[in-house]
């Protein structure tokens, strides 16, 4: 099925829906992107493209051999929580080495391509409804204003307004963690950057570099049931931060301590969507299958999704076949990778006799742990 022509609407302006759009504007679709904010801001943020969903990256010619931008990993260094001794290093995927990016850098390379290529972005443009008529999607505005297209795409994240229309009210499960995030600059550089994933009783804490070893990214995880709030934007106090991981020793310990400014967010579960598509309106990325954060393929999944979409309507005679395609392909994949970022919320948080036998096992398997998630790594949409 060729694109020449066809009209596209992609709700959300995101890094899935900056892919997405990028990606059928590539092959001659019309594509407008419908993003209800008013600028393409992101909060302060690091997130890691590993070689899965750097293979889409390149594949789009977003980045190059050298990615720009990004920030090289050299695996990550596992540690306890009382000193920071060093439990464990792993190495990177055999698959190709992961990238740590600012949120905010990736987007701007996104949205510079998605300009560049003819992509339409309209701001300001909250999206209500999606009808579905025999031969093309209708969007609804919150102005009123109706478009039509011969699809739309709704990339508009874990808490999709769009979902609801093909899958009904969903009641998310509270999980009973609550998330912190902060930047903060930094001027320890490593000749060999790596995360460091520092594991105590019902807490842990991820931490990373930025922009060339300047900033560090922080993401705090802590077990409670006494804030229930979603939204990324949430201002956290830095001194409740550092108070809720007071016991954590080394590293970590004089990271947290130069945190001025962080958010914290609850961490809901909601399923891999049901149903994916109605043969005129698809979700794509968190829309479809939002993910606890502790596997990082939030956004990998979501670049994934972006190549076997297309490849789906390259190689499907209409709309309704390739958007139908799409889900078949993609579900089951989604469904064990956000199993397995479930199975590591629970693995992190280990306390008592557990938790010093799997410190145990770590070390005596080392580096052969990575193996257990090549599967993810090594899969390669584009080819």
């Amino acid at each position: 099925m060729k694109l020449d022509g066809l009209k596209f609407s992609v709700i959300g302006g995101g890094i899935g829906g900056l892919a997405a759009a990028l990606a059928l504007q590539q092959r001659g679709a019309q594509v407008t992107v419908l993003e209800q904010a008013s600028a393409l801001t992101e909060v302060g943020a690091g997130l890691q493209i590993s070689a899965n969903g750097m293979a889409v990256l390149r594949a789009l010619n977003v980045v190059g051999k050298v990615p720009e931008a990004g920030q090289i990993s050299h695996g990550t260094i596992l540690r306890d929580y009382r000193k920071g001794r060093i439990i464990s290093h792993l190495p990177g995927p055999a698959a190709g080495p992961t990238y740590y990016y600012h949120r905010a850098d990736l987007l701007e390379l996104l949205h510079r391509a998605a300009l560049k290529a003819g992509v339409e972005i309209r701001l300001d443009a909250r999206v209500t409804r999606v009808l579905k008529h025999p031969t093309e999607a209708e969007v609804i505005l919150d102005s009123g204003e109706r478009l039509r297209s011969e699809c739309a795409i709704a990339a508009d994240g874990g808490r999709s307004a769009i979902r609801p229309i093909l899958n009904g009210v969903e009641n998310p499960q509270f999980t009973h963690q609550i998330a912190w995030r902060a930047t903060i600059p930094w001027s320890q550089c490593q000749d060999t950057p790596r995360a460091s994933l520092t594991m105590g009783p019902k807490r842990h804490v991820v931490t990373y570099p930025l922009r060339d070893q300047s900033l560090m990214n922080v993401v705090a995880i802590e077990e409670r049931s006494d804030w229930q709030e979603e939204g990324w934007r949430l201002q956290g106090d830095p001194d409740d931060l550092r108070a809720r991981f007071a016991d954590f020793g080394g590293p970590v310990h004089d990271i947290l301590a130069e945190v001025n400014e962080s958010h914290l967010w609850a961490l809901f579960l909601r399923p891999v969507a049901q149903c994916w598509q109605n043969g005129r309106l698809a979700l794509l990325g968190d829309a479809a299958h939002p993910t606890l954060p502790f596997m990082a393929q939030g956004a990998c999944l979501a670049l994934e999704d972006v190549w076997i979409l297309i490849r789906s309507f390259e190689e499907q005679s209409g709309v309704k076949l390739a958007l139908a395609a799409y889900e078949a392909r993609r579900r089951p994949r989604a469904q064990q990778v956000v199993a397995a970022a479930g199975a590591n919320a629970r693995n992190f948080h280990l306390s008592g006799p557990m938790r010093l036998a799997a410190q145990a096992a770590l070390m005596a398997v080392g580096s052969r742990l990575a193996q257990r998630y090549e599967w993810i790594y090594s899969y390669d949409a584009t080819t």
